[in-house]
């Protein structure tokens, strides 16, 4: 393990959020990534105990920092670096799913009568609007 700090472009690319460093980089500088719920910079440092927001296609992690490290190792090891909140794991798994749908050519899911009916919501009105 490293010392205090450990640059946030270096430990997001040990914990295997991203491919590179370079691609960690990226992101923390386009404002993808958020410690402790501000933008930030690659260099600043991070501690155990710091909240970290990545914004990736796959959806939204939430983590909280336990260990520090400049090196990156195998996956079994990146995942003892932190630990995701349950409100994050839940929504990318919705997201998945909604993903995995939209993939199959099925609908994407609305709740009825949210947003402009459908076809059959349209025709069952037409059908209520004409019976009276």
């Amino acid at each position: 393990m490293a010392g205090d700090r450990v640059r946030i472009d270096k430990w997001l690319w040990a914990a295997r959020f991203y491919k590179t460093r370079g691609l960690a980089t990226e992101a923390v500088s386009g404002g993808k990534v958020h410690l402790n719920g501000e933008r930030t910079k690659p260099a600043r440092g991070l501690q155990i105990g710091d909240s970290i927001t990545v914004r990736k296609e796959g959806g939204t992690w939430t983590v909280t920092v336990d260990g520090l490290t400049e090196k990156r190792g195998p996956a079994s090891q990146a995942e003892n670096l932190y630990t995701e909140t349950e409100e994050s794991r839940q929504a990318r798994e919705a997201g998945r799913e909604e993903r995995l749908r939209a993939a199959a050519g099925g609908p994407p899911r609305r709740e009825p009568g949210a947003g402009r009916p459908t076809k059959r919501e349209r025709r069952q009105l037409d059908r209520w609007r004409d019976d009276k």
